[in-house]
C-alpha cells in the first residue's frame, strides 16, 4: 500500500514538472516555422544533388581522359617500336652500302699501279677512239723525225748557257747578301721537261730551283699532310715551313703552349729567350706574327736579291736580263740586242729533311698550285726524283726506246689543240704521270722503237680511263713500287695516294671542258700529224703491220 501511495505521487509530480505551461514560452524547442525550414532543407536537397551531378560529370570526363592518354600511349610506343625498327634497316643499310664503298676503294687503290699490264682492261676502254683515224707507224715516225727532233736540237746548247749564267748569278746573290741575317742560297738544279728531254713546244724555258735555309742559329722545320699533322683533304700535298733555332724543337717547349703563371719559370728557356720580337720573325719572312715561312715573303726578298745581284755582275754580259712574271720570285728573261731572249725559271724551294723532296712556293705556266690555301702552305715536288726515275729506267729499255717519244707527241698534240680551244686543266705533267705508271707496268721490251703506235694508243687509253673515273693518282705518292735504288722518303710511300684530278670532281666546267679538249684533240689528231708530215709512198707503209687498237 504504501508503495502504491508512492507511485501515484511520483506520477503526479513528473506530470506537472513536465506540463508545458510550467516552463516560458522562449525556452520552448518546438519551432514555429516548420514550412521555413522544410523549404530550406529541399534547397538544400536540391543543391546536393546538382552537386552530386556535377561531380559524376568530372569523373567522367577524368576517366575518358585516362583513356585517351592510354590511347596515346599505345600509339607512340608502337611507332617508337616501328621506328626503332626501320632505323635499324636504315643503319644496316647504310652500314652495307659504306663497306661496298670503302671495298670499292680499296679495290681500286690496290690495283692503281697494274693497269698497263692488263690488255683486256685496254680492251674494254677506247669508247673515245670510235670513228677515230689514228696514224700508223710510218707516218708517226716522219711526224717524229720532221716535227720533234727538228725543233729541238738546240735544247742541249740552251741549257749549257743557262745553267752557267744561273750559277754566276747566284754566286752574285749570296755576294751581295748579309751573311749573319740573310738566307743562305744553295747551288741551283735543272729539273722539267728540258732536262728530261721531252718539251717540244717553243718556247724553250729551262725550270731550275734553287734551294734556301735560314741563316745560324735557326732551322726550317717541315711539316706535311702525311706526318701526322692534321691537314683538312683539300690541303694534301701540301706542307708548312716553321722557323724554329737549332736548339728548339719543332712542336716547341710546353712553356709556348700554358700559362705557368707569374711565379714560375721554365727551367729551359729564359723569359728573354722564349719571346721573340714580331720583327725578328718578319727577317726570317715569315708571316706576321707567326713562326711559319711566308711564300710572298720569299718572293719579294729573291725578286730583290737577283735584282741587286744582277746589278753586280751586268757589265760582264752584253744583253739586258728582266723578270717576266711578276707573281713568280724568280721567271727571267734574257734579251739580247738581236732581239732574240731566252726565258728561264729560278725558283727558291725548301729541302724536306735529308731528301731530294723540295717544298716549293709558286708554278710558273702551271696550274697545280693555282688554289694554295694561304702563303704559309707550300706545295711538295718530286721533280728531281722523277727525273732521276726516268733515268733509271731507260737504262734497262731498248736502244732508242720509244717512251720519250710517246711524251713528246702527246704534248705536242695537246698544246696544239690548247692553241685552238683554249687552255684546259690538263696540264703537261699530268701526261707525264700517266708516262711513269706505264713505265712502271709495262715491261722493257713493249717500248721499243718499233711499238710507238701501241704505247702511244696505250697513253691515250689509259688517260682516258682516268677522265672517266676522275682519278690520277700521283706516281710517288702511295706508290710502294718505288725502285729501292732512287732512295725515295719511305714516308710518301706509306701515304695514302694522292689524286691528282681530286680538284676537278666538285668544279665540274673545268673538268667538262678537260674531256672536251681530250675529245677534239683525239678528232684533230690526225690533221694535226699530217700537217708536219712529208709525202710517205703507200709501198713503204704497206710493208709495216698495224697493231689493232
Amino acid at each position: 500500500m504504501p508503495v502504491g501511495l508512492f507511485r501515484v505521487c511520483l506520477l503526479v509530480i513528473t506530470a506537472i514538472v513536465n506540463h508545458p505551461l510550467f516552463f516560458p514560452k522562449e525556452n520552448g524547442t518546438v519551432p514555429e516555422n516548420t514550412e521555413e525550414i522544410i523549404q530550406k532543407m529541399k534547397e538544400r536537397e536540391e543543391s546536393l544533388r546538382l552537386e552530386q551531378l556535377r561531380l559524376e560529370q568530372e569523373i567522367a570526363d577524368q576517366e575518358a581522359t585516362q583513356k585517351a592518354l592510354e590511347k596515346a600511349a599505345v600509339v607512340v610506343e608502337e611507332s617508337k617500336e616501328e621506328k626503332v625498327r626501320w632505323d635499324m634497316w636504315t643503319a644496316l643499310s647504310m652500314v652495307i652500302f659504306l663497306l661496298i664503298e670503302l671495298w670499292r676503294q680499296d679495290f681500286q687503290e690496290g690495283n692503281w699501279q697494274d693497269t698497263g699490264g692488263e690488255e683486256d682492261d685496254m680492251a674494254v676502254l677506247g669508247k673515245a677512239f670510235k670513228g677515230v683515224a689514228f696514224p700508223d707507224k710510218a707516218v708517226l715516225a716522219s711526224f717524229y723525225v720532221k716535227r720533234i727532233l727538228a725543233t729541238t736540237g738546240d735544247m742541249a746548247r740552251m741549257r749549257e748557257m743557262v745553267e752557267g749564267f744561273a750559277d754566276d748569278l747566284l754566286e752574285a746573290l749570296r755576294s751581295v747578301c748579309n751573311r749573319d741575317a740573310d738566307m743562305e742560297v744553295e747551288d741551283s738544279m735543272g729539273v722539267g721537261s728540258m732536262y728530261e728531254n721531252w718539251r717540244v713546244r717553243k718556247p724553250f724555258v729551262c725550270d731550275l730551283i734553287v734551294p734556301f735555309a735560314p741563316p745560324e742559329p735557326y732551322c726550317f722545320c717541315c711539316q706535311t699532310w702525311c706526318s701526322g699533322d692534321s691537314f683538312p683533304p683539300d690541303e694534301q700535298g701540301y706542307g708548312t715551313i716553321k722557323v724554329c733555332r737549332a736548339d728548339e724543337d719543332a712542336t716547341g717547349c710546353i712553356c709556348d703552349k700554358t700559362k705557368l703563371g707569374e711565379d714560375m719559370l721554365c727551367l729551359l728557356h729564359s723569359q728573354v729567350s722564349s719571346t721573340r720580337p714580331s720583327s725578328e720573325m718578319e727577317d726570317l719572312l715569315c708571316f706576321k706574327n707567326t713562326q711559319y715561312l711566308d711564300a710572298d715573303q720569299v718572293m719579294k726578298w729573291f725578286q730583290i736579291a737577283v735584282t741587286k745581284a744582277w746589278n753586280r755582275i751586268s757589265h760582264k754580259y752584253e744583253f739586258d736580263l728582266s723578270f717576266s712574271l711578276l707573281d713568280s720570285p724568280g721567271a727571267l728573261k734574257i734579251k739580247f740586242k738581236s732581239g732574240k731572249s731566252i726565258a728561264f725559271n729560278l725558283t727558291p724551294v725548301v729541302q724536306y729533311e735529308n731528301s731530294d723532296v723540295y717544298f716549293i712556293s709558286h708554278f710558273p705556266r702551271s696550274s697545280l698550285a693555282t688554289d694554295i690555301p694561304s702563303s704559309t702552305h707550300w706545295f711538295l715536288t718530286f721533280a728531281v726524283y722523277e727525273r732521276r726515275f726516268i733515268q733509271l729506267v731507260s737504262k734497262t729499255l731498248p736502244a732508242n726506246a720509244c717512251h720519250v717519244s710517246c711524251l713528246q707527241i702527246l704534248s705536242f698534240l695537246h698544246g696544239k689543240q690548247c692553241s685552238l680551244t683554249g687552255p684546259s686543266g690538263l696540264t703537261n705533267y699530268h701526261l707525264k704521270t700517266v708516262l711513269l705508271h706505264l713505265l712502271q707496268a709495262r715491261p722493257s721490251q713493249d717500248w721499243a722503237p718499233e711499238k710507238l703506235e701501241a704505247r702511244l694508243q696505250d697513253m691515250l687509253k689509259f688517260l682516258e680511263k682516268c677522265l672517266h673515273e676522275k682519278k690520277l693518282y700521283h706516281f710517288f705518292i702511295g706508290n710502294g713500287k718505288v725502285p729501292a735504288e732512287l732512295g725515295f722518303p719511305i714516308i710518301f710511300q706509306r701515304a695514302e695516294p694522292l689524286n691528282l684530278f681530286r680538284p676537278f670532281v666538285l668544279r665540274r666546267d673545268i673538268y667538262r671542258k678537260m674531256v672536251d679538249t681530250f675529245h677534239e684533240m683525239l678528232r684533230n689528231m690526225s690533221a694535226l700529224i699530217n700537217e708536219y708530215t712529208v709525202h710517205i709512198p703507200l709501198a713503204h707503209t704497206n710493208g709495216i703491220r698495224k697493231e689493232p687498237l
